[in-house]
């Protein structure tokens, strides 16, 4: 089967993150459903319930096993709605999905639960990780055992309710409500301009936290992930290359890439360090906009080739909210930057 492929069309589902464990593919999406919830500009249309998984040994023309429900929303003591994105990472032979949902306050936090093989099922903690906050886990173990999580998400992710955030990280995290001095101008075409009154300010960042030796907690307070320009200056505001959400991290030849979704503008750009916190150079675009409002991604590297996972909206033709993963082939240059992929 030729690349790009849709791997589950029987149902609809987003944002892949993608592993490998014991020689398959697993893929850990968000599973989109039609709530019949109205559009809002805060994701409230995005009323998810569960995760799956799925898995497959032939990235090009292997069939799909989906192995059912291994979380839902139901199970979690402390969330109340809205499972967003999540990630998995294997240590010492157990799994651990670090997810973001929405508790009974309204908050978003990151949540861990625990199995026994890949494919779940996964049992929630009680309570969410302590001093989390926002969306999109990625889950990243370096060459030395040590676990990272990458995470945060603009306006519906509440990245920019937290006042820690926007000043570096120079207080523990805690203090929600603020946004950050930032201006809502009302609706507008370009929410940029509507959220963001200073354009020519440094963007606001994700953040990075090393996790503990059991997986349940930070390990320490969470850092900000810097995106630098060519001159060594952090991306403004107004740059439509800036972070939004969907952190990823992926190693290659001994560098550290960190891509993510740009969100209103629709891109997916990536910047490369020499270290899980960064800073990162910023690189380029790896894919152009899809149809839907954003996409987010994985990438993996799977018996000698590199692997793009994400999501669109053209099964559906809906632009919001019922989504479908695909993926494709990923090719670097020689110089160890990442050839443009094509939406095909």
């Amino acid at each position: 089967m030729k690349l790009p492929r849709y791997l589950f069309p029987a149902d609809y589902m987003a944002d892949p993150s993608t592993h490998v464990f014991g020689g398959r593919v697993y893929v850990y999406p968000s599973h989109d459903r039609d709530s019949g919830d109205a559009f809002d500009d805060d994701g409230g249309h995005f009323q998810m319930r569960d995760y799956h998984v799925l898995s497959l040994d032939d990235v090009a023309e292997g069939a799909v096993t989906d192995h059912g429900e291994i979380l839902n929303v139901d199970n979690v003591p402390w969330a109340e709605k809205q499972m967003w994105d999540n990630d998995v990472v294997e240590k010492d032979g157990k799994y651990y999905l670090v997810f973001s949902a929405k508790g009974y306050d309204g908050v978003f936090h990151l949540g861990v639960a625990v199995a026994d093989r890949p494919e779940g099922p996964f049992v929630p903690q009680e309570h969410p990780i302590r001093g989390s906050f926002s969306i999109d886990p990625c889950l990243f173990k370096d060459d030395d055992g040590q676990i990272y999580c990458f995470f945060g998400g603009l306006w519906g992710g509440q990245l920019q309710w937290w006042r820690s955030l926007y000043h570096g990280f120079d207080t523990i995290p805690g203090k929600y409500g603020d946004n950050n001095g930032l201006v809502d101008l009302g609706p507008a075409p370009d929410r940029t301009t509507q959220l963001f009154a200073k354009p020519e300010a440094p963007a606001l960042p994700s953040g990075v936290v090393r996790m503990s030796d059991d997986m349940l907690q930070f390990a320490e307070a969470p850092r900000p992930v810097i995106i630098l320009d060519k001159d060594g200056q952090p991306l403004k505001t107004g740059d439509p290359h800036r972070f939004f959400e969907a952190s990823w991290m992926h190693k290659k030849d001994g560098k550290y890439y960190f891509s993510y979704s740009t969100g209103d503008s629709h891109f997916l750009c990536y910047a490369i360090g020499d270290s899980p916190y960064g800073p990162f150079t910023y690189q380029g675009v790896i894919l152009e906009p899809v149809v839907g409002w954003t996409t987010h991604h994985s990438i993996i590297e799977y018996k000698g080739e590199w692997f793009l996972f994400y999501h669109d909206c053209v099964p559906s033709n809906d632009i919001t909210h019922l989504r479908s993963l695909k993926v494709q082939r990923l090719f670097y240059n020689p110089d160890g930057t990442i050839q443009k992929v094509r939406n095909e």
